[in-house]
């Protein structure tokens, strides 16, 4: 019986993007093999805002993968990725008049995560949380979430609430969960990435990134004083600068306001446009969805363990980093190519 254990296996990852392959039209597997090792048993109907999931099981059935989509072309699809407001990692969402969906996806109440997706996953939770228990009491007690692009962002969250459903007694605790992310953008701040590397850690998630590939960079971002630890020498300097002389003090604060105000301006303004505005857009697919509260903060930064695909002559002569094509690096084709060269080996 296969077993899946800690660690980066080459093999595992390359199924990722077999699978997530099969999720889109032929146009865009190019160089990307069928999938042979596993066989798709479900796929989800399309949720939220375009959102849709497979499961797939191997020869022995005994690991499920469960593979989110990442974005496809439609409108509602890409409001998924630019509604990026930040919300409390743990709290509710009022989707519909009959379904709030109360989630946790860190324990650190600081934490942070991506409005968007948060959507995204609470959409597709129901369905996906009865799937993983129906197979569960078939005997399939290991699984893989997995995902490309947005799919790869969504699997981040879904980790973690699935993670904490285990917690919470909810999933059983001898279900074993490993994580492959690719092509994954950054799905919280600083405190979402430290809980979901922690919940994580030993070897149970990564993201495998391309260099070149633009997506990993987003959502835009923005860190301001308010965003460090509690005591730290940016929060406090107007204070520390207290006891010494008038000529310290007033520059002291001089400095931190010209240090701070442009972050903190240029934060509203991604609020305005990326909350209050996307959310208006968002009504048309959600009529029903409450606007969040939202946290003030745009300081998306990456979550699980770093794969890096490091382009190289040959790389570039498949794919040369000149073009109109700004997706030539993030299809599936340069990733499994690259990932085949370096670690495959």
């Amino acid at each position: 019986m296969a077993q899946l254990k800690p660690g980066f296996e080459i093999n595992e990852y390359l199924g990722t993007i077999r699978r997530s392959a099969r999720q889109v039209d032929s146009n865009f597997r190019k160089n990307v093999p069928p999938e042979t090792e596993f066989s798709r048993v479900y796929r989800s109907p399309i949720m939220g805002l375009d959102n849709k999931y497979d499961i797939w099981l191997n020869k022995d059935k005994s690991i499920m993968a469960l593979n989110l989509r990442g974005t496809m072309d439609e409108k509602d699809s890409w409001l998924e990725n630019f509604y990026s407001a930040m919300i409390p990692a743990t709290g509710s969402l009022q989707l519909t008049d009959s379904f709030t969906f109360n989630y946790r996806f860190a324990a650190d109440p600081r934490a942070a995560v991506h409005v968007g997706w948060a959507i995204g996953i609470g959409s597709l939770a129901p369905d996906v949380k009865d799937k993983v228990l129906h197979f569960y009491g078939l005997g399939i007690h290991q699984l893989i979430i997995e995902g490309h692009s947005q799919g790869g962002a969504l699997a981040f969250l879904l980790t973690s609430y699935l993670r904490y459903l285990q917690v919470d007694g909810v999933l059983p605790k001898d279900l074993i969960i490993k994580t492959y992310c690719s092509a994954g953008p950054k799905p919280g701040n600083e405190y979402y990435a430290y809980d979901y590397d922690y919940i994580t850690r030993g070897g149970w998630a990564f993201n495998v990134v391309n260099a070149r590939d633009w997506v990993p960079e987003t959502p835009a971002t923005v860190q301001t004083v308010r965003d460090f630890n509690k005591i730290s020498p940016f929060t406090n300097v107007q204070k520390m600068a207290k006891g010494h002389g008038i000529g310290l003090r007033l520059a002291a604060g001089y400095v931190y306001k010209r240090i701070s105000n442009p972050a903190f301006k240029t934060r509203k303004r991604y609020g305005n446009y990326l909350g209050k505005i996307a959310y208006k857009q968002v009504k048309h697919y959600i009529p029903q969805l409450k606007k969040p509260k939202y946290v003030k903060s745009f300081n998306f930064v990456r979550a699980g363990a770093p794969i890096i695909l490091e382009p190289d002559e040959e790389y570039y002569k498949n794919y040369p980093d000149t073009g109109d094509n700004i997706f030539r690096h993030h299809l599936f084709g340069p990733y499994y190519f690259q990932a085949s060269r370096i670690y495959g080996k």
